[in-house]
């Protein structure tokens, strides 16, 4: 840290010069333009990063860990992606690239031949913001969690299967709203636009992460029913599931309603259903003690993936903290 003093001028105008070093390897020189952004903690941010319509761009070389290289690069923030071998690109390869590109939302291919493969992100980060990504990204979790006790209690391969696939536009949309956290913290302007401060950014990254955990544990559900649908459990079981699963997605609920309104005493009254859960698992765990063997793994694993699913719903409301 520096301190600096602060100069006048004979106008008034205030002055402070910028360390060298720093000025140095921000490419600064006389008539250089940066962004000055006043954050809401009264905190003044320079950006040397006054790159307003310019795109950013990366290449990724032809590897075994291509999807990876591209996902990661994607994450980062970048705008261009270029895909590049030395000779002619495999089909495989080729093949991997347009379908890691299908898995990442706003990524397109703009130029192809037989060497290089070129993506470009097409998303504009103002247009779609992160709170909008997570209220939709919740929306289809939450909707796969229903449907996946549906599917079990029905006995219903096909919604089963339905609620499995759609795990795949989870896990997009919780792409998207790392690359836009990442973005907003690196651009400060974009931040103040967006009226998110970085703690927010590490919030809502945490939260996305845990309704990401819904999605897959329903998704865990429905691939199980999948697996076993001409299996009926005892009607005794399925109402206490059904008690548990209800309220697994009140926490869930109530966490996320408490995210978004940002309201501790919503948050805090999640605590009450701690005492609800225990009494039902206790007497869900107790009932598949007699079950025979091969009804046991089936039974226990859905109750372990609703108990996890109740647990995502309690993390969600420990992040949300009084004003």
């Amino acid at each position: 840290m520096e301190l600096r003093k602060i100069q006048e001028t004979g106008g008034g105008t205030l002055l402070v010069s910028l360390p060298k070093e720093w000025a140095k390897r921000s490419s600064l020189t006389r008539g250089s333009f940066v962004t000055l952004v006043e954050r809401g903690d009264g905190c003044l941010v320079i950006d040397p990063k006054h790159q307003q319509g310019q795109l950013t761009e990366t290449t990724v070389p032809v590897s075994l860990g291509l999807e990876r290289e591209i996902t990661a690069k994607y994450l980062l923030g970048y705008d261009i992606i270029r895909v590049e071998a030395e000779g002619r690109i495999r089909p495989e390869d080729r093949e991997i690239v347009k379908t890691t590109c299908r898995r990442l939302v706003g990524l397109e291919v703009i130029e192809e031949d037989a060497r290089r493969i070129v993506m470009q992100c097409l998303l504009e980060p103002s247009a779609l913001t992160p709170e909008k990504v997570l209220r939709r990204e919740y929306l289809i979790a939450s909707g796969m969690h229903k449907e996946a006790i549906t599917a079990l209690l029905e006995g219903d391969e096909r919604l089963a299967r339905g609620v499995f696939e759609r795990d795949e536009e989870v896990n997009r949309l919780y792409f998207l709203l790392v690359r836009q956290l990442r973005t907003v913290i690196q651009h400060p302007p974009l931040s103040e636009q967006l009226k998110i401060s970085p703690i927010d950014c590490l919030d809502l990254r945490l939260v996305a992460s845990l309704v990401e955990g819904i999605s897959d544990y329903a998704a865990e559900i429905a691939w199980h029913v999948c697996k076993s649908s001409k299996i009926r459990l005892p009607e005794s079981l399925l109402k206490q599931i059904i008690k548990l699963s209800e309220l697994a997605y009140e926490a869930h609920e109530k966490a996320m309603k408490s995210v978004f309104a940002r309201d501790f005493q919503l948050a805090m009254s999640i605590v009450n259903l701690s005492e609800k859960i225990k009494t039902i698992l206790t007497e869900v765990e107790d009932a598949l003690t007699k079950l025979p063997s091969d009804l046991l793994a089936y039974a226990s694993t859905i109750v372990s993936c609703l108990k996890r699913i109740y647990e995502c719903g309690m993390d969600i409301a420990d992040l949300v903290m009084p004003e």
